[in-house]
């Protein structure tokens, strides 16, 4: 991990953003793509030579759905610690989950014409949940959650098994806490594949999401022709924005958290304090020596760690919003200044107490969140994300009478004249009657 002097901060930006130019893979398109095909050519089948293959499971046809004795049999894997902390983050999501619905239904009235927008939920989606060496409970409740609230009747969960042929029990616990009774012991991407398409057995969905590795995202993006994803993900993301008010030892703290996910997790502190930089930078290699964690927390940050020292505020704002990063952390006296100016980021968390951590376990927001630049054009997963907006009209004689005129001109303008006589004839029709 450096600490870089950005007074050249044109030269700063170009190799901030070079650390996640899209590696153009054509080898690993082709080889998802594949099985992308042999799923849908042989479906079931596919599924039980590929878990056999990649996760060294042997299956078949009649036992990829998860049973609700083995649902049961999770139970008494799980603690009740962690089952309440389950059920207290579900709670969360729901109560937030709730008010963004609640904002998007609206009535409209003007000039005769009255407009409802409503929104509907999508039949049936999947939700995909990483698995096999590790275990992602908050992600199917991140996934999963959204959904319900959103009021979708199908939901489908697919998550790769263990050596034992299993989903882990947290995860399983997990689905049964929302309700979800459709769970299947696949993961990868012909998990993807089989609920774009369909089997024998997984019903196609409407919508994926989710996150994965690169041979999910890969198959998420090549079945994005024929069935609505969330957004690619790619590995996770923390920039923290930071003054000399901040506290190293916190800084420290969430860059060593964050660099925990994987080695090719991107970190980085930008600050306008030095002396921030070196404190920090101090802070983190003592941290390093007590992880448990500290190869790969490591090697995250030898290969994608920094340290930039900025002028101003202004530009490090201006190199945050350029990078578009998944998590922001703001550790600055003044923050609502940058919160204002800051709109390429899929989170920001303010203050000295509002680590990641909080929003990925706790703080009732998403953290299924844009990565890789995404966060330009993404928001994080929420139940927006599972609903559509329809548009319900209804407009009085009064109210089509006033807009006869502007109907006329416009239709006019680009020669549609049946527009106009659609509205005029019904004028009409009433005088000769």
């Amino acid at each position: 991990m450096k600490i870089i002097d950005a007074s050249n901060i044109a030269s700063v930006k170009q190799g901030l953003l070079r650390k996640r130019l899209p590696k153009r893979n054509g080898e690993l398109e082709a080889y998802v793509r594949e099985i992308i095909k042999k799923v849908q050519t042989e479906g079931d089948a596919a599924l039980v030579e590929f878990t056999k293959k990649f996760d060294n499971v042997s299956l078949d046809a009649g036992n990829l759905k998860v049973s609700r004795e083995e649902v049961s049999e999770a139970y008494a894997k799980v603690t009740e610690d962690q089952i309440h902390a389950l059920k207290s983050m579900k709670k969360r999501l729901e109560v937030v989950e709730r008010k963004v619905l609640e904002k998007v239904n609206l009535t409209v009235k003007v000039d005769g014409v009255q407009i409802d927008i409503r929104t509907r939920p999508l039949r049936r989606v999947g939700c995909y949940v990483p698995g096999g060496k590790a275990a992602y409970p908050s992600t199917l409740l991140m996934t999963v959650v959204p959904a319900l609230v959103a009021g979708v009747p199908n939901i489908v969960v697919c998550s790769p098994p263990d050596k034992n042929g299993m989903p882990n029990p947290l995860t399983l616990v997990a689905a049964d806490i929302c309700g979800v009774d459709e769970i299947y012991r696949v993961g990868g991407p012909q998990a993807i594949a089989a609920m774009a398409y369909g089997t024998q057995t997984i019903k196609p969905a409407d919508k994926i999401v989710g996150p994965g590795n690169i041979y999910v995202t890969m198959a998420k993006m090549l079945v994005s022709r024929d069935v609505a994803i969330d957004f690619p993900a790619g590995p996770s993301e923390l920039l923290v924005l930071a003054d000399e008010t901040a506290n190293p030892r916190y800084v420290a703290l969430d860059i060593c958290a964050q660099a925990e996910h994987g080695p090719d997790t991107v970190v980085g502190l930008i600050t306008t304090s030095k002396s921030l930089a070196e404190k920090t930078f101090r802070e983190i290699e003592e941290l390093l020596k007590l992880s448990p964690r500290r190869e790969i927390i490591a090697r995250a940050l030898l290969d994608n760690g920094f340290i930039a020292v900025c002028k101003t505020l202004e530009e490090m704002i201006e190199l945050t919003n350029d990078f578009a990063p998944e998590h922001v952390e703001l550790m600055l006296e003044n923050p609502e200044e940058a919160i204002e100016k800051i709109f390429a980021s899929g989170i920001i968390l303010v203050g000295p107490h509002s680590p990641a951590s909080l929003s990925d376990y706790y703080g009732g927001t998403n953290h299924v969140l844009p990565t890789g630049g995404y966060g330009r054009f993404f928001s994080a997963l929420s139940c927006l994300d599972f609903v559509k907006r329809v548009a319900v009209l209804k407009c009085s004689r009064e109210g089509l009478f006033k807009a006869r005129e502007h109907i006329r001109i416009l239709s006019e303008a680009e020669n549609l004249p049946c527009h106009f006589k659609a509205v005029e004839g019904r004028f009409n029709i009433e005088k000769s009657s």
